[in-house]
């Protein structure tokens, strides 16, 4: 397969109500959604998830655009590649900036999917035709409008809930939910909104039956993460903004640092990497889920078909469209029936672009040519 042209569109996508996290508030998801076209015609989309911020992780959305069409791009121009494989080892003399290089990583896996004419989930072996799902819920301003979200959710068809939690709003937060909710499959998830200070009260939450608590250090203390698994009685310790690679997760079971991980595909730089980490955690038996990043249409189509693997046996952070989204920018929306999401079987990632929808979400748009 050789690369043609790339198109690049900058969207923002009003958010049905605003997100906040101990990172900050998101009122709209801000992203660009980039076209490989192939020497045959055929396009394949890859989504780039990076925030504006760099809170998250240190990577900018528009840092990481400069990166996908400065140097992404050129690396790609003109070579054969005969295998999604190889493109990540292509990008690998790159540091960092895995959210870049899983755009156009995963944009590439689309086309060879569509080149084979079958399903992006077959193509990955990915064996499910529907995966169960869960729901993530931003901080709230009390805990009565907390427990009143979870109500709606769990009444929506969720089966699990995960809630952001801050120094403050944690304990009591969560306390209140788990005594309206008692058998609720229940996470936390703090984005290293702690410190070790505060050990003593991420202790305390073993008390409420919490399944996991999320990145509640920070992204490069695997000691302090090990030091809280280690005095957990129930509770798993999940990690997140850790884990960049496949070697993050290596390093962290050796530590002793987690019982799970959540996998988001561009944050460890696409597909390639994230299926081998989906492995190492089959083998060594932790649990691994799909996160989520507030996809639009295009990027949670790679979450379903990535959790759709049989190594993805909790549900993860994808959510219906309707969840985040008025409108998106595909055609058929992601829709919850009976609280899982249904696989999609079209060639490739299953979706089709909603032209008129990305034409009115769309600040901008350019054409690379490539070759």
């Amino acid at each position: 397969m050789k690369l043609n042209k790339a198109y690049l569109y900058k969207v923002h996508l009003p958010l049905v109500s605003p997100f906040r996290t101990s990172y900050g508030i998101l009122h709209q998801k801000s992203f660009y959604l980039i076209g490989l076209e192939d020497e045959l015609g055929n396009i394949g989309y890859g989504e780039l998830e990076a925030f504006p911020l760099p809170d998250y992780t240190e990577e900018t959305l528009e840092g990481a655009k400069q990166v996908v069409t400065d140097f992404l791009l050129e690396e790609l121009s003109g070579k054969e590649i005969e295998q999604p494989e190889q493109v990540s080892q292509i990008f690998a003399w790159i540091r960092g900036n895995e959210m870049a290089k899983a755009s156009v990583e995963s944009a590439c896996y689309d086309l060879f999917a569509k080149r084979q004419k079958t399903s992006l989930a077959h193509f990955i072996g990915a064996k499910k035709k529907e995966i169960s799902v869960g729901v993530s819920i931003g901080i709230q301003k009390n805990k009565r409008s907390l427990v009143e979200k979870v109500r709606s959710y769990v009444s929506a068809g969720y089966g699990r809930v995960k809630v952001k939690i801050q120094p403050g709003a944690d304990f009591s937060y969560l306390k209140a939910v788990r005594d309206e909710f008692p058998e609720l499959p229940l996470l936390a998830d703090a984005n290293s909104a702690y410190k070790e200070e505060d050990l003593n009260d991420l202790l305390r939450l073993d008390q409420l039956n919490i399944t996991m608590i999320e990145q509640p250090f920070g992204v490069r203390d695997l000691w302090l993460h090990a030091e809280l698994q280690k005095r957990l009685e129930r509770m798993a310790v999940c990690l997140d903004e850790n884990i960049r690679s496949l070697e993050d997760v290596k390093q962290a079971f050796a530590f002793g640092s987690c019982r799970a991980i959540n996998l988001k595909m561009a944050r460890v730089g696409g597909l390639h990497e994230a299926l081998q980490i989906a492995e190492f955690c089959k083998q060594r038996k932790i649990i691994v889920w799909c996160g989520g990043m507030l996809e639009a249409g295009v990027g949670r189509a790679y979450n379903v078909a990535l959790a759709a693997r049989n190594e993805f046996q909790f549900p993860g952070d994808i959510s219906a469209t309707d969840r985040y989204f008025e409108q998106d920018i595909i055609k058929q929306n992601f829709e919850l029936i009976n609280g899982k999401i249904y696989v999609p079987e079209g060639l490739g990632i299953g979706v089709e672009i909603d032209e008129q929808a990305l034409s009115r979400f769309a600040e901008s748009f350019e054409t690379i040519l490539l070759g």
